[in-house]
C-alpha cells in the first residue's frame, strides 16, 4: 500500500459504506491481477521486526507514509512481501487506530496489483463486489477496495501503480535479518463456503487452481497468481470442526500465514502443531498465526 497521502478502508470517520447491490453471478475476471503483498497491522513497526526480520529473515524492501498510517514492506526468500502497518497522525484519519482498538494486531488486507484499474472496477461491479473508497486522483497510485463484508472477512485492495516512488531507508533499529531466510509461501484464508471464496479469488481475481486436498478439519483449494503469492481457501468440514468453531459464524477470516525455511525449529517460540509442522501462536506473531514448514515440505 505504498505512497504519500494514500488512504485505506475505511477512511470515513463513521465507517459508512454504500448499500450493497444484489449479488449478480456473472463471471468476470480482472485481467492481469497479481497478489502483490499481504498486510498486517501492529501498534509499532518495531514490534514486528524480531519475528519477521531476525527470526524469519525478511529484508527491508520499502516504506512510506499513508493517510493515518505508516507502512513498511519486507521481502522474503521467494520474493513475496509482507507489509506492516502502524497508526500515524490519527487526528487526520483514525481508521487503523479503530481497527487495532476493535481487533488488536493481526491480518489487515491483501493487495492485488492490476494493469487497468478502471477495468478492474467494472469487473468487480459486474460480479457483484461493489468497490469502495475508490481513489483515482493520483496517476502514480490508483486504488479501490472490496469491503471485508463482501470479501469474506478480509479487506482486498485493488491498485494500479505507474512506477515505483522513492521510499525511506531502513530504520536504525531494524535488526540484521536471520541467516536462514524464509519463504512466505501462502496466506490461508478460512471461508464458510468454498464456492463463495472461489467466486472471489478465482473467478474475479483470476487465481489459478494449483492444489487441493482435505482432512477431517477442512477441505481446501490453493490458488496462485503470476508472482509468488498464493491463497489457500479452507472450508470447515462441519460447523462443529475446530475450524468451524474458530470461524464462529463469520463468512471468512484469515487463519494463518505459511512460511518455509531450512530449520523451522530454530525460530524462537515455534511449537509443534500436531500435524508435522511448527506453529507460532497469534500472540507471539503480533496477532497473526504462523505455520512453519521445512523448505522441502512446504
Amino acid at each position: 500500500m505504498p505512497g504519500r497521502g494514500r488512504r485505506l478502508l475505511l477512511h470515513r470517520p463513521d465507517g459508512a459504506r454504500a448499500p450493497r447491490p444484489l449479488r449478480r453471478r456473472h463471471r468476470q475476471v480482472i485481467g492481469g491481477a497479481d497478489l502483490d503483498h499481504i498486510a498486517v497491522a501492529v501498534e509499532h513497526h518495531a514490534d514486528a521486526w524480531p519475528l519477521y526480520v531476525r527470526d524469519l529473515g525478511g529484508t527491508w524492501y520499502a516504506a512510506g507514509p499513508g493517510y493515518g498510517f505508516n507502512w513498511a514492506q519486507l521481502a522474503f526468500g521467494n520474493g513475496m512481501r509482507l507489509e506492516v502497518l502502524e497508526p500515524a497522525e490519527v487526528e487526520r484519519n483514525d481508521f487503523l487506530r479503530r481497527f487495532l482498538d476493535r481487533n488488536g494486531p493481526g491480518p489487515h488486507h491483501l493487495t492485488f496489483k492490476v494493469g487497468d484499474i478502471r477495468q478492474a472496477l467494472d469487473a468487480a461491479r459486474v460480479a457483484g463486489y461493489p468497490p469502495v473508497n475508490v481513489n483515482l486522483s493520483d496517476p502514480s497510485w490508483q486504488e479501490a477496495f472490496l469491503h471485508p463484508k463482501d470479501a469474506h472477512g478480509v479487506v482486498v485492495q485493488l491498485a494500479q501503480a505507474a512506477h515505483d516512488d522513492e521510499w525511506s531507508p531502513p530504520p536504525a533499529e531494524l535488526p540484521a535479518p536471520g541467516t536462514d531466510p524464509a519463504a512466505l509461501v501462502r496466506v490461508s484464508h478460512a471461508v464458510a463456503a468454498l464456492p463463495d471464496g472461489l467466486r472471489l479469488f478465482r473467478e474475479l481475481l483470476g487465481g489459478r487452481r494449483v492444489d487441493e486436498g482435505g482432512d477431517d478439519i477442512a477441505t481446501w483449494v490453493e490458488l496462485a497468481w503470476p508472482g509468488p503469492g498464493r491463497v489457500r481457501l479452507l472450508e470447515p468440514t462441519s460447523p462443529a470442526s475446530p475450524l468451524g468453531a474458530w470461524l464462529d459464524g463469520r463468512r471468512g477470516r484469515v487463519h494463518h500465514l505459511a512460511f518455509a525455511l531450512r530449520d523451522p525449529r530454530a525460530v524462537q517460540g515455534a511449537v509443534a502443531d500436531g500435524a508435522g509442522q511448527l506453529a507460532i501462536a497469534a500472540d507471539r506473531g503480533q496477532g497473526t498465526r504462523l505455520l512453519l514448514a521445512t523448505a522441502s515440505s512446504a
